[in-house]
């Protein structure tokens, strides 16, 4: 009987597609629920890091790229190799290991994360092709990227009970994620409009338009501000909505003058612009919610 060489699925490609660097921008969600746990339980907490930033996401971003087969630009891969079998066992060899190593945490968190992996799946697979429908696709995004990874880092970081984790406390901050993934994601979509066509696939920034984008995204980003302001508000913690209007100024005047220049020509929505927003945005979310992980502990105000 052939042995089965699982190392050799790892060829270059394969691992390009996996665009491990690009788990960075999924990662504000997850810091988000350590800065507003009471006590967090690190062990637990980092395997839960391992598994979604290492195999989960990763896998996400490969399984959509097996179904793709993009030949143009991807988030994270201006030019993307060409695509072979092995990205698929790859795939499959990661969510297997993600649900078992979740187990390690509990068994809740491990069903939730296969959940996650069969709404991921559902969004890229062509049979079902959630991301095809603009409204079905964003709403998918909407909920799994934000509210839900929001509760799968609160389920492994601490004493999880059902009963006391839906406080208006955590459904604000829930809601708040889903809000801020939402106006990031019509974004990401903005150079693919073409290429996505031609794939079948009408996404929620084609229908929106270039202009319509900018505004449907900033609408979204000042209701996860707001949201965020009235739960800092019954934090008593005012001057936490400060430190984030100052840490997430860069982002506003950055998609300010992104905007003024799409307004003038649509080929300022390109992939450089994209990717130069996903960086910023991730950069400053992931620092302002470290900002209040540490001021747990150290009680800057």
């Amino acid at each position: 009987m052939q042995k089965i060489n699982i190392f050799s699925w790892f060829d270059r490609s394969t691992v390009k597609h996996l665009r491990l660097p690009f788990s960075f921008f999924l990662m504000p969600v997850f810091v988000f629920a350590l800065s507003q746990a009471n006590e967090i339980r690190w062990p637990s907490t980092i395997i839960a890091f391992l598994v979604l930033h290492v195999l989960v996401f990763p896998s996400s971003n490969g399984y959509n790229s097996f179904q793709d087969k993009d030949t143009g630009s991807i988030g994270g891969l201006k030019h993307p190799p060409q695509i072979s079998r092995n990205l698929y066992r790859v795939t499959l060899l990661m969510d297997i290991i993600a649900v078992l190593a979740g187990l390690w945490v509990s068994y809740l968190f491990s069903f939730s994360v296969l959940i996650f992996i069969i709404m991921s799946r559902a969004y890229s697979y062509r049979n079902i092709r959630l991301k095809k429908y603009p409204f079905i696709g964003f709403l998918t995004v909407f909920i799994f990227q934000g509210a839900f990874v929001y509760f799968m880092t609160s389920v492994a970081a601490t004493p999880f009970e059902w009963e006391s984790f839906f406080s208006l406390g955590n459904i604000l901050c829930m809601v708040a994620a889903s809000f801020f993934m939402g106006s990031v994601y019509p974004l990401t979509q903005i150079y693919q409009h073409e290429a996505d066509k031609n794939d079948g696939v009408i996404s929620l920034s084609y229908r929106l338009g270039y202009n319509g984008t900018f505004i449907f995204s900033a609408v979204l980003f000042v209701m996860a501000s707001a949201l965020l302001f009235y739960h800092f508000m019954l934090q008593q913690q005012p001057f936490a909505m400060v430190v984030f209007l100052v840490m997430l100024l860069p982002v506003i005047v950055f998609l300010s003058v992104w905007f003024a220049k799409v307004r003038k020509s649509h080929t300022h929505a390109n992939f450089e612009n994209t990717m130069k927003m996903n960086l910023l945005t991730s950069t400053s979310m992931n620092l302002y919610f470290l900002v209040l992980l540490f001021n747990n502990y150290f009680n800057w105000f």
